[in-house]
């Protein structure tokens, strides 16, 4: 059957700070110059801002640039930064560290990211930017010579045997002079783009951390609007790369978070499990007894920066913010990266069309050409060698940041390589085993009762989005070599091995309806034989406030 078609000048995948960055510069362009562009946005989630997840303390710089009278717009930017504090824990201790200069956030605000891509929502919105939130974009469609024709949304209504149910609503087709990806970190539309028109062939492998975050209410007397804490440290170990943030919002709630590289080595490690022993540390526990967890998410997110960034464009499309890998690691901040990417994106396109007469499949080169001349450019230029300094582990990797940030201010004459996060595991018979301490249910949670607090849901009666390229390899390969550690890189429980009545005959079952769409298991999973597909639209977390 022909599917329903729909024309734009431009399709924007994904309603994150990039996408909806573009769409509002692209219509605020059309009302200068009175050219109409159409602009349309697709989001997976059930409303915008339901898959959005981040710390979050945004530096305004885009936005201002893009709407200079923000404050008067009402955007949602309530808790400017009053003070940092750069903490290196032992394992009963702590030590205040000099905060590092990336990480200074005099003139930033604590936000959640979910409800200021909301607001976005709403200014784009009111500039004639058509948003359909619980469509998910699950498929590229192209012209005859090749380039980008758009993309269509995924049936719904399919049931697990692949047969169409009483519910079945075919998917439709969106056609776009340009098409924009900005599905966020680890695509999966984006993937295909990359293989397709080989855009990462000139650039480093992009290597990934896990974020896993917690919103607090907490007692007032321990409140500290305005605060921003961060540590290094214990509880992982000297080779693993990672740390921790705590951000004091407004109404005493406290953003707390734990971010480890998709690079470590010991495939008995469990990130979830080590935010959960993190916040029982004296210094840390103590703010939080007494105190009432009410959200819990994760997120992959993109630490390759300037060296991973991939060729971004292609005939019919380009490719912004954190879908590129725009994150700015030693700030621990990409949402202003991510907009800017989305304001040049925008104004090349505007440029194109004027030039080429709105037609189908044009590549607009002058977007790479602008960015490079940006302070976004510059500013992942000057950190490039902090991050893959810390392969060699955390001491060296602090004298190298600071001799790359004091002595050669960010433009050493070489250029450090990333690798594969897939490539880093060691084999399980090498590596000690972690005994991680029950969760207490007051300060430290089970993740069952994590993944309820993220209000993840899916259609049941659907295929699984979580795809097994081979069926053998989970037992054969990763339990045999690895000890099936997608158990536990999964920061919600989707994964598990499950035996016989015997205790013989292990199976890897998926738990498919907890996903949280973090996309952990694409990117670690050693024989890369997991692909995450968009499961039907609507489906996953809905994140408060996050």
């Amino acid at each position: 059957m022909e599917r329903e078609s729909m024309e734009y000048d431009v399709v924007i995948v994904g309603a994150g700070p990039s996408g909806l960055s573009t769409a509002i510069k692209l219509r605020q362009i059309s009302e200068e110059t009175g050219k109409d562009i159409s602009v349309c946005v697709l989001e997976k989630g059930s409303e915008v801002g339901a898959h959005i997840l981040s710390g979050a303390v945004l530096e305004p710089r885009a936005l201002f640039e893009l709407f200079p009278d923000w404050k008067e717009r009402g955007a949602p930017l309530n808790t400017p930064v009053t003070s940092d504090k750069f903490l290196f824990l032992t394992k009963n201790s702590s030590v205040q560290l000099p905060t590092p200069p990336q990480m200074n956030n005099h003139g930033n605000y604590i936000i959640s990211l979910g409800n200021f891509c909301r607001w976005l929502a709403e200014q784009a919105e009111s500039l004639g930017v058509e948003i359909y939130p619980g469509f998910a974009a699950s498929e590229i469609l192209f012209n005859p010579d090749g380039s980008v024709k758009g993309v269509a949304t995924g049936d719904m209504g399919i049931g697990k045997d692949g047969e169409q149910t009483s519910n079945y609503t075919q998917g439709i087709e969106l056609h776009a002079k340009q098409t924009v990806f900005s599905e966020g970190v680890r695509g999966s539309l984006t993937k295909e783009i990359f293989d397709k028109f080989q855009l990462r062939k000139n650039a480093d492998p992009q290597t990934f951390a896990i974020g896993i975050k917690e919103l607090w209410e907490i007692s007032p007397d321990k409140h500290k609007q305005g605060l921003a804490v961060h540590t290094v440290g214990w509880p992982i170990d000297n080779s693993t790369y990672g740390g921790s943030f705590l951000y004091h919002l407004e109404d005493n709630q406290v953003s707390v978070g734990y971010v480890i590289g998709l690079d470590y080595q010991n495939p008995h490690l469990s990130p979830f499990d080590e935010f959960q022993r993190f916040k029982l540390h004296p210094k840390i526990k103590s703010y939080f007894e007494g105190g009432r967890r009410i959200a819990y998410g994760a997120r992959a997110l993109n630490e390759g920066g300037y060296q991973s960034i991939p060729d971004l464009t292609f005939p019919g499309g380009l490719i912004v913010g954190c879908s590129a890998g725009f994150l700015n690691v030693p700030k621990i901040k990409g949402t202003h990266t991510a907009m800017k990417s989305g304001i040049i994106a925008a104004e090349s396109i505007a440029k194109s069309f004027e030039k080429e007469k709105k037609e189908f499949g044009v590549e607009v080169a002058e977007y790479k050409k602008q960015l490079s001349k940006s302070w976004l450019w510059s500013e992942l230029f000057k950190v490039r060698n902090i991050r893959p300094g810390f392969r060699a582990g955390l001491i060296f990797g602090f004298i190298h940041a600071a001799i790359d940030t004091y002595i050669f201010k960010g433009k050493a004459p070489w250029t450090l390589k990333h690798h594969n996060d897939h490539d880093s595991l060691r084999l399980a018979s090498h590596c000690e085993k972690i005994d991680y301490p029950k969760p207490d249910g007051e300060i430290s949670f089970d993740k069952p009762s994590s993944v309820f607090l993220s209000n993840t849901n899916h259609e049941e009666n659907q295929p699984a989005h979580l795809k097994l390229k081979n069926d053998l390899v989970p037992i054969d390969y990763n339990l045999k070599y690895y000890d099936a550690p997608e158990q536990r890189f999964c920061p919600a429980g989707v994964y598990e091995i499950i035996y016989d009545d015997q205790g013989l005959m292990p199976q890897l079952q998926i738990n498919a309806q907890n996903c949280v769409h973090c996309k952990t298991c694409d990117i670690k999973d050693m024989s890369q034989n997991i692909n995450w597909v968009v499961p039907e639209g609507g489906g996953g977390p809905n994140y408060p406030n996050m």
